[in-house]
């Protein structure tokens, strides 16, 4: 089996290597593993009901995606998402997100739109009676949206890592009611663009909608998400000791 292979084996959610990959890298980017924390393969693999195989090559994916570094002769170390990490991804989705908008213009078909239109309607709808979790939702419908209709599975998988990638501190910070109905604005913004097949101006206003999101994320409790996870590490350490 080539390395392309394995990796293919290993990322698939439904095979025995692709399940135990993606449960870690959902906990690690979920919180439960710390940064820093040591992950055994044996343990894993009986926390799991799984041999050592399968993990140690989830082991070797996260480490190519950033999330775990392995060490030679002493283990595997958790890195998780960091806050710079956090900066570095919004700008770099910013870009990426505004030549998403860009290609949406070349490529959005007429159900695309409909599901567009829909999906706004629905987040003022929520804006209005104040349902923060659906908007939420709402909110990554519309992304999930227009990085289908951008026609590129490269950039729409590239994206959608990113945004798994933040996705807890998202949930920790997206208590902004007045961001949720401001980011449905920005939405209807870039659709227009987008309808009007104004490549330009939706390139714009995608690229402003994430610098915007981040700025907001900065605003809303960002740096103190991180700073409550890391006091609550060292009181568990205290304890311990």
């Amino acid at each position: 089996m080539s390395d392309r292979d394995v990796k293919s084996e290993v990322t698939d959610k439904y095979s025995l290597r692709g399940r135990v990959f993606h449960k870690l890298r959902d906990d690690i980017l979920n919180g439960k593993y710390k940064e820093n924390e040591e992950l055994r393969e044996a343990a894993v693999g009986e926390e799991m009901g799984v041999s050592r195989t399968p993990v140690r090559e989830a082991f070797r994916q996260l480490e190519l995606e950033g999330l775990l570094q392995i060490v030679p002769n002493k283990g595997a170390y958790v890195t998780g998402i960091t806050v710079k990490d956090v900066k570095d991804i919004y700008a770099i989705r910013s870009l990426l997100e505004g030549l998403c908008a860009r290609w949406a213009t070349e490529n959005i078909s007429r159900e695309q739109m409909e599901e567009m239109e829909e999906n706004i309607y629905l987040s003022e709808f929520h804006a209005g009676k104040g349902h923060a979790q659906q908007l939420a939702e709402l909110d990554n419908q519309f992304h999930d949206i227009l990085y289908a209709a951008s026609n590129s599975k490269m950039l729409e998988h590239v994206l959608r890592e990113f945004h798994e990638y933040v996705l807890r501190v998202r949930r920790k910070t997206l208590s902004d009611d007045a961001r949720g109905v401001q980011s449905n604005a920005e939405h209807r913004q870039i659709m227009e663009a987008i309808r009007q097949r104004d490549a330009d101006l939706a390139e714009q206003l995608a690229n402003a909608h994430i610098r915007k999101a981040y700025r907001n994320m900065v605003k809303s409790g960002l740096y103190e998400a991180y700073e409550e996870t890391e006091s609550a590490d060292g009181k568990q350490a205290e304890q311990e000791n």
